[in-house]
């Protein structure tokens, strides 16, 4: 069967130059197989697929697939879900609001300069325990010593949160791949103060890749940080180390994060997909 599809750059207002989704319209009657075929097919950092939704509270329903497992939330593919169902002519039930119902729940969404995605509620927190810290260390190939902070920031991926002490040593990180493998960490350092970007992040994934934006990662950090060590509102640059320019917009109301990132669709066609 022929199906819409979209290709939507996230997290960056320069072309080619931020976190891409592909997204799969309609997509009802894909089987789960024939979705994690697709997804490992487009080799992307996440493929999704948009369905009517379950909830009479959602405007639509989003699974989400990396190339090898299915994820109950992300961040890039929520704002570039969002963008493309939209695009195609989605109408929210909800003046200025989207909600998205996924793996993690409900979603919301809001409508601004730019989409911006409310952070889920974390599903572990807290400290991270002497073994584990010493595979993170290795895996980074960092001094103990650099090390701020460490803690569960897992908000569907299973991301456990590394602050150090600068941008310049997020940068510096030369990670043991193989060390990396089933793991997800996520590291922040501050830019100095008066610099466009609050923080340097960089995301490694459980495959042993690095992640060029990454929504879901810098939802938890912002929780984990904003208000604290880092201000209530900032800038987070991500993908510098792999030449992208990716920037993500956090805002802290109350207990709320607000993640949000530009998004333009790159691609647009039909793909031949279930029955």
């Amino acid at each position: 069967m022929t199906r819409a599809f979209s290709q939507v750059d996230v997290f960056s207002s320069e072309p080619f130059r931020g976190n891409p989704v592909a997204v799969v319209h309609d997509a009802q009657g894909i089987s789960d197989d024939e979705m994690r075929s697709f997804a490992r097919w487009t080799n992307l950092s996440e493929t999704t697929f948009l369905l009517p939704p379950t909830s009479d509270d959602a405007d639509y329903r989003l699974r989400i697939f990396t190339p090898s497992v299915e994820l109950p939330f992300a961040g890039h593919p929520t704002i570039g879900s969002a963008h493309a169902w939209l695009e195609a002519g989605g109408e929210p039930r909800r003046d200025g609001e989207l909600v998205q119902e996924c793996g993690v729940g409900l979603v919301r969404l809001r409508r601004g300069a730019r989409l911006a995605f409310a952070g889920p509620p974390f599903i572990r927190s807290g400290p991270v325990d002497d073994d584990y810290r010493e595979r993170v260390v290795r895996a980074l190939r960092i001094d103990p010593s650099q090390i701020l902070d460490l803690a569960w920031i897992d908000n569907g991926p299973g991301w456990v949160g590394v602050l150090l002490g600068s941008a310049d040593e997020v940068l510096a990180i030369t990670p043991d791949l193989t060390a990396l493998m089933g793991m997800d960490i996520g590291v922040a350092g501050p830019y100095a103060e008066g610099s466009r970007c609050a923080v340097e992040v960089r995301a490694f994934c459980l495959d042993g890749t690095e992640d060029p934006v990454t929504g879901s990662l810098n939802a938890g950090l912002a929780q984990w940080l904003a208000g604290d060590r880092l201000p209530a509102s900032y800038v987070a640059s991500q993908g510098s180390a792999l030449g992208r320019t990716g920037r993500v917009h956090i805002e802290r109301v109350g207990d709320t994060v607000w993640v949000g990132g530009d998004a333009r669709t790159t691609i647009s066609g039909t793909v031949g997909l279930g029955e």
